[in-house]
């Protein structure tokens, strides 16, 4: 009988214990983690991006949000490291083929069910195609933006310059601005992928996208003879003085400042430039145009580069990665977060752009024939590096062009071997 009494009282002091270790379990619990890297580095993305993520903490304060940004151009080396050996829980990156690059290599997650069971299939219809790889989804994108020439319309005004619809109206243009001491072209080439985005629309604009993509597939000779008028055309235009000087010395963000000052007129770059033309205070001054046509038989193609968000297969906290991507991709978020960076949201539920470079471009990609992701993103990541290393060398030194395009179909046949 006093055995039991003391069992008796054993229960009765221990039960409170467990009871209020219980609630303190239910009411507040462990934190739950999630860790970001971000490439949005530049301050206007960075600050939207910020919003995104303090807007998802809110909606969601049992998890602690680390958000990891990278510079820009840094990144692109940094997630071959830390996708493999020190892996976040969400990674920003891009579709097409440099997403493929980390699928064959195991290093980002099957995203499939989350597309199912958030409705991906339906709201994100058009760029499904970009995150499927062996009929699986492996990143859900962000946004897509419009690659164009952005000009200066009050210089334009001042010299009686006419948006070029044509290839001889761009060189009109061009020659005129040349001869009032203006630079046709800013650019900066010193991190290489610039030079792409001329050679991916002349290559569009003269060959057709069929012939683009097999080249980038690694499926056609950069000795081709059909590249030749590529070069011919780019070569003519360095030789007018069209192009920015010293341009390999340059970021792409340092060779805004010439189009900023008004010494150079045009720039070719994606609409993710509006922020910081806004910021400078030119952005009143500045118009859009799509990248004029050179072969009227030819389809009209343009370049919409796609941004993703991917879950390395390593990470730790799959379960809150999965929905900060369906948080993220919501219609409202999605739209308050991509036009606030210059990008048009994949959602087809979210609110219509109402920013007129946005308009624009969401008017253009849709009347396209068909849309390229952009040089670096639809070939192999080391033809990609050694291509654009060609590009730029051309620029400087276009005397080079045969030497270069061997070089560079050297490299295919090893690489595409």
């Amino acid at each position: 009988m006093r055995r039991i009494i003391s069992l008796l009282i054993v229960v009765a002091l221990v039960a409170p214990m467990a009871f209020a270790s219980g609630q303190g379990e239910a009411g507040g619990g462990e934190q739950r983690q999630l860790v970001i890297n971000s490439n949005l580095s530049d301050p206007a993305p960075k600050a939207a991006f910020q919003t995104l993520v303090d807007r998802f903490q809110e909606e969601y304060p049992d998890i602690d949000v680390t958000l990891n940004t990278f510079d820009h151009e840094a990144y692109k080396t940094a997630i071959r490291n830390f996708l493999a050996s020190d892996p976040p829980d969400v990674a920003l990156w891009f579709a097409g083929n440099r997403m493929r690059f980390f699928v064959d290599q195991g290093l980002i997650m099957d995203v499939s069910d989350l597309w199912e069971e958030a409705g991906f299939n339906e709201t994100m219809a058009s760029s499904r195609r970009a995150f499927t790889e062996n009929g699986k989804q492996w990143g859900v994108p962000w946004g897509y933006y419009q690659w164009g020439v952005f000009y200066r319309q009050d210089i334009f005004d001042e010299y009686g310059i006419d948006v070029p619809r044509t290839w001889d109206e761009f060189l009109a243009a061009g020659d005129t601005l040349v001869e009032n001491g203006i630079t046709p072209v800013t650019i900066g080439t010193k991190f290489l992928w610039t030079a792409a985005g001329w050679f991916d629309y002349l290559n569009l604009r003269i060959n057709g996208y069929d012939f683009h993509m097999q080249l980038t597939a690694g499926e056609v000779p950069y000795t081709d003879p059909r590249l030749d008028a590529v070069f011919d055309a780019w070569r003519d235009l360095i030789e007018r003085g069209f192009f920015l000087e010293n341009h390999a010395t340059y970021s792409w963000q340092e060779a805004q400042a010439p189009f900023i000052n008004g010494r150079a007129a045009m720039y070719l770059i994606g609409n993710f430039i509006t922020p910081d033309l806004e910021s400078a205070g030119v952005l009143d001054d500045t118009g859009f145009f799509q990248f004029p046509i050179i072969d009227p038989e030819v389809g009209v193609f343009e370049d919409a580069p796609t941004e993703a968000y991917l879950i390395p297969a390593g990470a730790e906290n799959v379960e809150e990665a999965k929905l900060f991507l369906e948080f993220a991709s919501r219609a409202d978020v999605l739209a308050d977060f991509a036009y606030e960076v210059g990008n048009i949201p994949p959602n087809n539920q979210s609110r219509a752009p109402e920013d007129r470079f946005t308009v624009a471009g969401f008017e253009m990609l849709n009347a396209a024939d068909g849309l390229a992701q952009f040089y670096d993103r639809d070939t192999n990541p080391e033809m990609a590096s050694v291509g654009m290393e060609g590009f730029q060398e051309f620029m400087v030194n276009p005397d080079r062009e045969d030497a270069i395009r061997q070089r560079l179909e050297t490299e295919r046949q090893r690489i595409f071997q």
